[in-house]
């Protein structure tokens, strides 16, 4: 009997998999990959081939999965089958925060408490078709949609090899997919495989509030953390004018790149979210009356099609101006305020990598890396964006003499956008693929070029040379001291991308919910078309 193909067997599947609470560094993400393996060691295939089901470590604690379906043929061409199965934390659910792990439970006590709802909301909630919880949508969906595809795999339902990859991590730093990349091409060495394509099923995301489009994804919106560690003067509160306030310096940074949408993209109808600030905060380890003279502005930068050289330049550029901008208000305000001359509100502007260079020239390379390390030593190995924010700060207090300045670095993680619109295989399959859902369905599917909820395909290839990265990693203090990307095996990887998923709503929001009649309807009838598709020639 076969386990995964009806409504009722997906949707008991899915609420097991969302019942383990597999919050990112969680201990239930270290436990959802026995489930996982558990689950499909009880086919017959596995049964007969327990070697293609493997866990491997991350080495951190945690694990990936890879399940091997190989057709009994002996062909080389495979579909990989990608997701992860790490969730965000719960606390928005608030009262409904011990049953957000159960969708059944939560969806019946939305029910009963459907005043409470946003209007939206409580209209899908009325329809019957939607199950509410805590990673229902992103995105254990679609990991139970891939099993339900494996499973087909046994039975031969496919022209090729079919290689389902879940991992942990995606939600912040992406360890998971990073650590898969050389065991992907291990696997390929080890069993035969060429790689056709990957297909990812994160949900559909919407563009805008109200969107009720269905799309169909050729890529992977990118994204960089740039920050600006801003180093001022000290001096005391009663006498600001000596010195120079560098949560001044960082506000006045937010605010010239806050929804600034001279930093978006555009292709065709898409555009990139404007930058947001995701973290703004001075230095200072303990309350005084001495200004804060060291303070942090982070951001997140979506990307497109712009090299990251491209876009140091311009962030540089609009710090210049911050800091012409800096010094014309202060001394506007020194004048108003009486006749003499404030500190020096010249401020250098620079990028980590200027400022390491300098402190390897003026303080000697021994020096230089015994500060950093003791910043790396001192820091929370599991926050890795602080643990940047130390080695920054540490470098500048280092050159302090280079103050007042504005210093540009960046942060993990780093996700490259991809984008595999004009590939000959994946072109075909969006066309058959809309053609299909509108004559089975009469469902119309719209083609988009970016997944826009960031995803781990942004690891099954490179898009640009090598080179063009020079200017992130050689900004980025933490690259090869506790965070790297596998660039070669990406290089070496280079697997054309598809993403294709349920419709979902809210995601990381406590309104989180998947339409299960069409995930488990629709979708089911979709995805073997489409890996047919992928795996036949042309």
């Amino acid at each position: 009997m076969r386990k995964w193909q009806t409504t009722a067997q997906l949707v008991d599947l899915l609420c097991e998999l969302v019942h383990i609470p597999s919050i990112t560094g969680s201990a239930g993400e270290i436990m959802l990959p026995g489930l996982v393996t558990q689950q499909l060691r009880s086919l017959a295939y596995f049964q007969a081939h327990p070697d293609h089901i493997e866990t491997h470590p991350t080495g951190d604690g945690r694990e990936f999965v890879t399940a091997l379906v190989k057709h009994p043929s002996n062909v080389s061409k495979t579909v990989i089958l990608i997701s992860h199965f790490d969730v965000v934390d719960v606390i928005d659910y608030g009262i409904w925060e011990q049953h957000a792990f159960d969708p059944k439970t939560l969806t019946s006590l939305f029910r009963d408490n459907r005043e409470t709802l946003p209007d939206a909301v409580r209209a899908d909630l009325e329809t019957g078709h939607w199950l509410f919880g805590r990673g229902i949508m992103d995105m254990k969906c679609g990991l139970a949609l891939h099993m339900a595809m494996i499973e087909q795999a046994c039975y031969q339902a496919f022209d090729g090899n079919v290689l389902l990859l879940t991992v942990p991590d995606e939600e912040i730093n992406s360890v998971g997919m990073r650590a898969a990349v050389p065991k992907l091409l291990e696997l390929a060495e080890r069993h035969g495989l060429v790689y056709r394509a990957v297909l990812n099923s994160e949900p559909m995301f919407t563009r805008y509030p109200g969107d009720e489009t269905n799309y169909i994804y050729t890529g992977s919106i990118g994204k960089v953390l740039p920050g600006f560690l801003c180093y001022g003067k000290e001096t005391h509160v009663g006498e600001p004018f000596a010195g120079l306030n560098a949560n001044f310096m960082a506000s006045k940074l937010t605010n010239a790149l806050e929804l600034n949408t001279d930093f978006c993209e555009r292709i065709g109808e898409e555009v990139t979210p404007p930058p947001t600030n995701q973290m703004q905060t001075d230095l200072k380890k303990d309350y005084s009356v001495q200004i804060p003279h060291r303070a942090v502005t982070l951001f997140n930068l979506f990307l497109y099609d712009t090299g990251i050289d491209e876009r140091v330049t311009q962030l540089l550029s609009l710090a210049r101006e911050v800091a012409a901008d800096i010094k014309e208000t202060v001394l506007m305000q020194a004048q108003r305020f009486g006749t003499f001359t404030p500190a020096e509100t010249d401020i250098n502007v620079l990028t980590y990598e200027q400022l390491y260079a300098y402190a390897a020239r003026t303080h000697g390379q021994n020096r230089l890396e015994q500060t950093l390390q003791e910043a790396v030593r001192r820091s929370d190995p599991g926050d890795q964006r602080q643990t940047t924010i130390n080695m920054v700060d540490e470098l500048a207090i280092l050159c302090k003499e280079m103050a007042p300045m504005i210093v540009l670095f960046f942060s993990p993680p780093y996700y490259p956008a991809v984008n595999r619109s004009d590939h000959p295989l994946i072109k075909r399959v969006v066309a058959h693929m809309i053609d299909t859902a509108q004559k089975t369905h009469g469902v119309a599917l719209k083609h988009q070029h970016y997944f826009g909820g960031i995803s781990d395909l942004s690891y099954v290839g490179l898009q640009r040379p090598l080179s063009t990265l020079l200017p992130l990693v050689n900004n980025m203090p933490l690259w090869e001291r506790g965070y790297d990307i596998p660039l070669a095996a990406l290089q070496q990887l280079d697997v054309p991308v598809l993403n294709f998923g349920p419709v979902g709503r809210d995601a990381h929001q406590w309104t989180e919910r998947l339409n299960v009649d069409f995930a488990f309807d629709p979708m089911m009838k979709w995805l073997p078309e489409c890996i047919q598709q992928l795996l036949a020639d042309d």
